[in-house]
């Protein structure tokens, strides 16, 4: 039952286009092949050395990523790294599962909003709304969002499900949890969105991602490019478990994290700022680099884009399993 004093919108009015009518910003070009790097920086080698050791003692590996890692095209890197057992959980907000599900799907995705928005066809995209009814199955069957959308790709055996990062999470076992904020993202336009089941099914994936967090201490937690969904999950999930450790006598306190962003920090960012400086308002400043981490852990901020620090970073992790090499005879 709804109310007549505040009308809502009408969505059976809305006009939505097949995607074949959609000019598309990226398409599977932008998949980068799996190749090392010939340069690697330094707290990339540092952070693939906890990751390594988090693996090797049974503790999480947590990474928390954004729209536009996606869109860079690492996708073959983080799989492997997925396959490899670097990564416990993958933690992602809508944009994702739209990137991701549309690349499965054509093998394209992105659109121009300035091209779109003038006549009110952007977002509305007859095949990406299919994300929508598997939400409302997952609501149904109680199960997370991510689990749903990776079985869609996975099981439908959609053309291009080899680099999606959540088909290869539902093949592999490994959570890949989605943290929604309605009216986000594009779904959310549609005439078949049931806001009720993005809400059981998205907070589904935050009690796992919860979960997951049990296992942080001597962890390892990533985020690339999320500046607002990554540290405020981050911080009301690692509320939760320190409040039921503290109760058994335990502590999670003792873990590593790394924020890659092209937010320029200063050198001592392991150092709050001052509320009057604007860089106080970068969450991912004050949460995950200082406050998270002061009794215990350690953190490191880098400043380089996604396709350039994942590479990196796998190439730092491939050659932390080769070992040292051998001195020259």
């Amino acid at each position: 039952m709804t109310s007549d004093r505040f009308p809502a919108f009408d969505r059976s009015r809305l006009r939505v286009l097949p995607l074949a009518e959609r000019r598309h910003d990226l398409n599977l070009q932008v998949i980068l092949p799996l190749e090392p790097r010939s340069a690697i920086h330094d707290t990339l080698r540092t952070v693939a050395e906890r990751m390594s050791r988090a693996r090797d003692r049974g503790a999480a590996v947590v990474l928390m990523i954004g729209g536009h890692v996606i869109r860079s095209g690492v996708q073959r890197y983080l799989i492997d790294l997925m396959e490899s057992g670097y990564i416990s959980c993958v933690a992602t907000n809508g944009s994702v599962v739209i990137h991701d599900f549309e690349l499965a799907l054509i093998g394209s995705t992105t659109e121009s909003v300035s091209c779109y928005i003038k006549d009110g066809r952007f977002g509305l995209w007859n095949e990406t709304s299919r994300i929508n009814d598997i939400v409302t199955r997952a609501a149904a069957e109680k199960i997370g969002l991510g689990e749903a959308v990776g079985r869609a790709i996975e099981e439908e055996r959609l053309p291009h499900r080899g680099i999606s990062i959540l088909a290869a999470g539902y093949r592999l076992g490994i959570p890949v949890t989605v943290h929604v904020g309605i009216g986000y993202d594009i779904v959310h336009e549609m005439p078949n969105c049931d806001g009720a089941s993005y809400g059981a099914a998205s907070y589904e994936d935050f009690l796992r991602f919860a979960h997951v967090l049990e296992s942080l201490e001597g962890g390892v937690l990533m985020n690339l490019g999320s500046a607002v969904m990554a540290p405020e999950v981050y911080l009301k999930a690692l509320a939760m478990v320190r409040n039921v450790a503290a109760q058994e006598g335990r502590r999670i306190a003792d873990f590593t994290t790394l924020v890659c962003d092209l937010v320029e920090l200063p050198p001592n960012y392991r150092t709050e700022a001052s509320r009057e400086e604007a860089l106080y308002y970068f969450r991912p400043w004050k949460t995950m680099l200082v406050r998270t981490v002061a009794d215990g852990g350690e953190s490191w901020y880098l400043r380089l884009p996604h396709h350039e620090s994942v590479p990196q970073l796998w190439t730092a992790l491939k050659a932390t399993e080769a070992g040292p090499e051998e001195p020259a005879p």
